[in-house]
Parts: structure tokens; C-alpha cells; sequence
């Protein structure tokens, strides 16, 4: 299942790529993420342990990390979820805050660190499908910015930091987004699971699965999908939400006359989950008020 830790991956990722500077890579921030969510009481315990330590011995400061210029984007994916209502797929492997974020390189130290502990603790790398989403928030309503991802399973280090820039900048239906729009983004990750073949289009439950569709029109197979949240979000019937996938495919045919294609819906399930840029924000700015060399 998704994290929170995940989102502020994707952040770190995108505010990096803009800053022109290395991001933390997801260990890193999954780490300092459960330090920072660890709560104060504990957090000064560990700032005092880590005062005693070093008066002591000099050789116990912890490492700093180095940011410095990041990696340019993976290129091959698919969007997902529809701009207001539906958009065309591109078949493929993959079918409130006014604060601006730190630029320019910075060194920091992981801070906080447990007695005894090295570095931090590595992360599990899973492989899994997955989409990043990125909304634009305005007041109480969102709209979506960009949204591409993948069927085939990645490692979430390099899969989540692919598909958070691919989203950002590759999304064909959006401009690319720029740092002015960091401060009103929210990012939505869902990692996917349970793919099985339907047994008929109407065999999924709305808010449960997501769909992938592919069918046969004018001598050519087109496809396309929704992550599990789309239809409860919009509202839709089941109907209405194979007939929009079949729009966003590229189908022309006449609304009562859906049921009249042959439609391959593999269905699959995966929980969105969100976060927006203050709160990343504020744990970026905590990371960059840890003890530096």
C-alpha cells in the first residue's frame, strides 16, 4: 500500500528537479519521514542523546548528505484519470500554501538519529505497478495537473521518482508544471494490485477497482484506464464509466451503442493516497534544520 512517505518521495523528487539539485532518494526520506512523524518528546531525547555522545567522542556527528543536480526524466508511460471528465491514452508499456521551497545546494545531516545507529534504516524496495497523480488544489476543489503511470511492476525508488516527473512534465493533456505552481500541488500515489480478468464488463465494484480496457475499432486495438478512485469521485454509474473509457480510448461510436463492442477489462485494485505541498514543505524545512557539518 501506498504512504505519505511515498508522496513526499515524489515532491522531493519534483522540487529537486526544479532546483536543479540531487533529491533524497525514498530511503532516505522514508526514514526521516518516521523521524519527523516520531513526535517532539522523542525527537528531544534523541538531540540529547546525540549531545552526550559527541561531547564524548567528535567521530559520533552524523553524515551529512549532499544535494546537488537531479536526473532527468523517464519518458515512457501512460495517463490515467481523466482531466475533468476524459482524455485520449497514448498505448504503452504503462498505460493553499504561498511559501516558496529551499533552491540551490544545501548540506544536512540526517539529525536524530537513534544511539548506536550507523545510518539510517534501508528501505524494503518492493516492486509494484503504480501512478502518481498531481493535482492542482484551489480553496475546497482540486483539478487534476497530470497523471501517468505503469502496469509493469518497478522498484518504488526508481518508479516513483520516474512517474512524478513523467506526470509533471510528460502528461500531453498539461503544460509542464513550474515552481510557481509548487506551493497549490497535492500528490496522489496508488500502487496497484489483485490484476484479474473480468468476466464481463460490469463485473467491478465502483470505489474498489480500477479498470483497464482494450477493444477493437476501425482496425485498431485501443485502450485505455481508470485507478479505482475515478468513478466514486465523478460520480459515475458503471455505464457511464465504460462508456467514458471508451471515449478516452479514442471510440466515436454512438452512446446506446456501447454494449455493441467487444471489451477486454482486466480490473485491479490499489488505494490512493495524498499529500499536499505545506505539509511536505514543512517536513522539507525540518530536514534543512538539522545539525549541519
Amino acid at each position: 500500500m501506498a504512504t505519505q512517505a511515498h508522496c513526499a518521495y515524489c515532491f522531493e523528487t519534483l522540487a529537486a528537479s526544479l532546483e536543479r539539485r540531487q533529491p533524497l532518494d525514498l530511503a532516505q526520506v522514508e526514514a526521516l519521514w518516521n523521524r519527523y512523524n516520531d513526535g517532539p518528546e522523542d525527537a528531544e531525547e534523541e538531540d540529547a542523546e546525540d549531545e552526550d555522545e559527541a561531547t564524548l567522542d567528535n567521530s559520533h556527528r552524523p553524515a551529512a548528505i549532499c544535494r546537488l543536480i537531479a536526473p532527468s526524466p523517464a519518458t515512457s508511460s501512460s495517463s490515467s484519470v481523466p482531466s475533468t471528465a476524459s482524455t485520449s491514452s497514448v498505448p504503452s508499456e504503462a498505460s493553499s500554501a504561498t511559501s516558496k521551497s529551499s533552491s540551490g545546494s544545501s548540506f544536512f545531516s540526517l539529525g536524530r538519529r537513534a544511539k548506536g545507529e550507523a545510518n539510517p534504516a534501508p528501505s524494503t524496495i518492493e516492486k509494484s505497478p503504480l501512478f502518481v497523480t498531481w493535482n492542482t488544489v484551489l480553496g475546497s476543489e482540486t483539478s487534476l495537473r497530470g497523471c501517468i503511470g505503469t502496469f509493469e511492476p518497478h522498484e518504488l525508488d526508481d518508479g516513483l521518482r520516474s512517474y512524478a516527473l513523467t506526470s509533471a512534465f510528460g502528461d500531453h493533456r498539461f503544460d509542464r508544471i513550474d515552481s510557481s505552481e509548487l506551493p497549490s500541488l497535492e500528490c496522489g500515489v496508488t500502487l496497484l494490485t489483485n490484476f484479474e480478468d473480468a468476466p464481463d464488463p460490469m463485473a467491478w465494484d465502483i470505489g474498489k477497482h480500477g479498470l483497464r480496457i482494450s477493444f477493437k475499432y476501425n482496425g485498431e486495438t485501443l485502450s485505455s484506464t481508470y485507478l479505482p478512485d475515478v468513478a466514486r469521485e465523478q460520480d459515475w454509474t458503471k455505464e457511464n464509466t465504460l462508456i467514458s473509457l471508451m471515449r478516452k480510448a479514442g471510440w466515436g461510436g454512438r452512446r446506446d451503442q456501447w454494449t455493441a463492442v467487444k471489451l477486454k477489462v482486466v480490473r485491479y485494485q490499489g488505494q490512493q493516497v495524498k499529500l499536499r505541498y505545506p505539509e511536505w514543505k514543512e517536513w522539507s524545512d525540518w530536514v534543512n534544520k538539522q545539525d549541519v557539518l
